[in-house]
């Protein structure tokens, strides 16, 4: 037996180095946590700062007067908004550019797994 041969998948396929595409999928799945995740956070702070706007008001104060202690307020989560639009905006230039390479890397004739065959739930069913 050779040692040295290739590792053969089941079923006779032998494993294909397809470039850039053999990345694209882990990177669309990275992509789309990141962007949930920093979509989940720009709501979050949207709300913080709901919160502080109604809290800060209750004694009578404007959050959008011209005081120092507002215009804490109002910063208080400017580099996490920053940041997260920030990476949100890279995960969807990642999506959109790991799409693009799916897409191109797919197979010719629409990659139908069953040979372009019309198999219903009977035929699945023998």
């Amino acid at each position: 037996m050779d040692d040295s041969a290739a590792p053969v998948e089941p079923g006779g396929h032998q494993p294909r180095d397809r470039g850039m595409a053999r990345f694209a999928r882990p990177v669309l799945i990275a992509a789309a946590v990141v962007a949930v995740v920093c979509l989940a956070l720009l709501v979050i702070i949207f709300l913080l700062d709901t919160f502080n706007a109604t809290v800060y008001s209750v004694g009578g104060n404007d959050i959008q007067d011209n005081t120092q202690e507002s215009r804490d307020i109002r910063g208080l989560y400017d580099g996490a908004r920053a940041g997260s639009t920030f990476f949100l905006v890279i995960a969807l230039l990642a999506a959109a550019v790991a799409g693009w390479v799916l897409y191109r890397g797919r197979k010719p004739g629409g990659g139908d797994a069953d040979g372009g065959e019309d198999v219903d739930f009977d035929d699945l069913g023998r």
